[in-house]
């Protein structure tokens, strides 16, 4: 049952990924209940996650079920076992579990997307330091920000930071709360050969209080993609995305220049925007036009276009 299902998706989806030359996608998604994976080949590795279930199994006789199923991937992908990357994870509307480090063999690999190069790792985190979701998204900022002085808030590792700045982006500012991902931000463009420091920036803040500092008409596009929830020791506030994202988008819109544009997303799935209270008269859900082949009818964030009057 689950390789005629996983050849079925994954025939389809290769078929889709070399058309448009892309190497790292989603292959599948718990698509049987019987086996709760996500499936992801991040070029010549498969990064395996299982979401934790109760399967009745004692630990030796999981770990056969799972032995099994990656010889199973295997032979469909025709990816060696020793190619593959497993982790288990609860499941959450939200990517909170980026910032929990599991290991620390720094196994960093380089893939390609659209041209760029993206540092990757399949052992130490729940996320690998790519999130395929937004791909078309990071395309939309390339293609819109050439000139344009860029902010990337939440940054991450700094992936929509690379497509800001091979747009030709006038300065790009990444801002995150993590050390260790602004780290991995500026490696990834570095790695693109974007440098220049008086051009390209890393601000190590937490987002709610950094908005606060900023002086009107300093951007012209800001993108952010916060966690649904955090209650890091390093905040002085707790972030809950529900109830704080009229806040947040408010003040970005009071950061950003006229006819500027805020992409705004996150993965929490019973979010629902608050357009009364943002100071906006154009916001537009944008999350069906950002969803790659891959995730169809599997995606679990929303994104909206806000644009600053």
């Amino acid at each position: 049952m689950f390789i005629n299902r996983l050849t079925k998706v994954f025939r389809h989806k290769s078929k889709l990924a070399k058309r448009q030359g892309i190497t790292c996608y989603r292959i599948y998604d718990h698509d049987l209940p019987e086996f709760p994976f996500s499936i992801e080949l991040y070029e010549t590795n498969i990064y395996i996650a299982e979401y934790l279930r109760r399967h009745g199994m004692d630990e030796e006789q999981h770990d056969a079920w799972l032995t099994d199923c990656m010889n199973m991937i295997g032979s469909v992908t025709q990816v060696p076992v020793s190619n593959m990357y497993c982790k288990q994870r609860k499941r959450q509307s939200h990517r909170e579990g980026q910032y929990e480090k599991l290991s620390a063999e720094q196994q960093y690999f380089t893939v390609m997307e659209d041209g760029l190069k993206f540092l990757v790792n399949l052992t130490d985190y729940l996320d690998t330091g790519l999130f395929l979701d937004h791909r078309i998204t990071r395309n939309k900022v390339r293609n819109s920000c050439k000139g344009k002085d860029v902010l990337n808030l939440f940054c991450y590792t700094g992936s929509f930071s690379v497509y800001a700045a091979a747009g030709g982006a006038a300065s790009v500012t990444s801002v995150d709360l993590s050390k260790t991902y602004l780290g991995w931000a500026e490696d990834n463009m570095a790695i693109n050969l974007f440098k220049n420091k008086d051009q390209y920036h890393y601000v190590h803040a937490d987002v709610k209080q950094y908005l606060k500092t900023l002086r009107p008409n300093s951007f012209d596009m800001v993108i952010m993609d916060p966690p649904t929830f955090s209650n890091s020791k390093r905040m002085k506030d707790i972030l809950d995305i529900q109830r704080d994202h009229v806040e947040l988008i408010n003040d970005v819109l009071a950061a950003m220049r006229s006819g500027g544009t805020l992409i705004f997303s996150t993965n929490f799935t019973r979010f629902q925007i608050d357009r009364e209270q943002i100071h906006s008269k154009q916001v537009k859900d944008i999350t069906r036009a950002t969803t790659p082949f891959d995730f169809e009818g599997k995606l679990k964030r929303w994104c909206f276009e806000i644009v600053k009057s």
